[in-house]
């Protein structure tokens, strides 16, 4: 399958959409303390924050040269592990990085998500979990023809999502959006910094196609929805799927014919392992009947409602034990989403 990457065209003019903001909207002072206001928020106790505080003004300005100079580096990155609940690597970069990491998301999320589709609804605002499983239940109630036909359900996963996007290739799909160089060049220093190849000489790092991008970037969650999003636009306007929902690394597709699920994960596969240079997990990858059940975005669904799932209720279980009232009351409110009441029960069972 040949590559479409940014070679979309008509009469030698791309039809893709470009984005009109300048380099200097980016790092203007004024788009850095904006994106510092932001940043800040919910920081303020944290001694590396306070210090950059300290010295806000001055800091921002050196930034604000740095960038205007082009002798800005991003620097290196603090590594952690996290269990949520499977073990997750962090990679936590300096508050100055992160601070244009807020600048860059500032500018650049409100154009690229205008061309994201709908039912796309990780990282976006008024997006997210709920309203990815209630269009779940929506378009199962649509294909379904009112619950009157067996329903299949092709349900898939990104294997080492984070870590298996390709720099080369995304950095390809920014240019086919973004036709200012400064720009591109500050995305690159933001791309190319991890995982570290300071002492590697360019040559050999586009020998090496590097991969990757740190969980714990800002940048990092619109950059893996600007890179699955040509997978979005494949599945809509190439396979032309009416019924597919995406969140992150996991998405279904839902049909009535078996035989075509299975069709479309063949092209599926092909696509991502020859455009994207991703691979589906070989173990998340399944067609079910909804009447089975199917696990998605930590609930169970069936054609007429939907359970909390295994690994979620012990999660929640676990953090209630020493979790105060507040969080009490948002685990509460999450749970009317479905058929919870047992749970409910013995969740205020255990508070009395």
């Amino acid at each position: 399958m040949r590559s479409r990457i940014g070679k979309l065209r008509r009469g030698g003019v791309f039809l893709r959409k470009q984005l009109t903001h300048s380099y200097e909207d980016i790092i203007s002072v004024e788009n850095l303390l904006l994106a510092w206001r932001e940043f800040v928020r919910g920081k303020r106790r944290k001694r590396d924050v306070q210090e950059f505080q300290y010295r806000l003004m001055d800091n921002v300005l050196e930034l604000h040269a740095d960038l205007q100079n082009k002798t800005y580096r991003h620097g290196g990155y603090t590594h952690f592990k996290i269990s949520d609940p499977k073990p997750r690597d962090i990679h936590k970069a300096s508050v100055r990085d992160r601070l244009l990491h807020h600048a860059l998301y500032r500018q650049l999320y409100p154009f690229f998500d205008q061309t994201f589709i709908a039912d796309s609804y990780s990282c976006r605002l008024r997006k997210g979990t709920h309203k990815a499983i209630n269009r779940f239940c929506s378009f199962a109630y649509q294909a379904s023809k009112n619950n009157t036909k067996t329903l299949w359900v092709l349900k898939c996963d990104i294997r080492k999502f984070f870590a298996s996007i390709d720099q080369k290739i995304l950095t390809t799909i920014l240019q086919s959006r973004i036709q200012d160089p400064d720009i591109l060049w500050l995305l690159r220093q933001v791309i190319e910094s991890f995982p570290p190849t300071q002492d590697i000489p360019t040559f050999s790092r586009m020998l090496e196609c590097p991969k990757g991008l740190p969980l714990g970037n800002l940048t990092s969650q619109l950059f893996v929805n600007i890179y699955m999003n040509e997978f979005d636009q494949f599945v809509k306007h190439r396979l032309k799927v009416k019924y597919y929902i995406r969140y992150a690394d996991d998405f279904v597709v839902i049909s009535h014919d078996k035989e075509w699920l299975a069709h479309t994960l063949r092209c599926i596969e092909e696509y991502v392992q020859e455009e994207l240079k991703l691979k589906l997990h070989p173990d998340k990858v399944s067609i079910q009947t909804l009447a089975s059940g199917i696990d998605f975005l930590g609930w169970v669904h069936f054609p007429d409602h939907r359970v909390l799932c295994t690994t979620t209720k012990r999660r929640m279980l676990k953090r209630l034990e020493r979790l105060f009232e507040a969080s009490l009351q948002s685990y509460l409110g999450m749970l009317q989403h479905g058929n919870t009441q047992k749970i409910q029960r013995t969740i205020l069972a255990g508070q009395k």
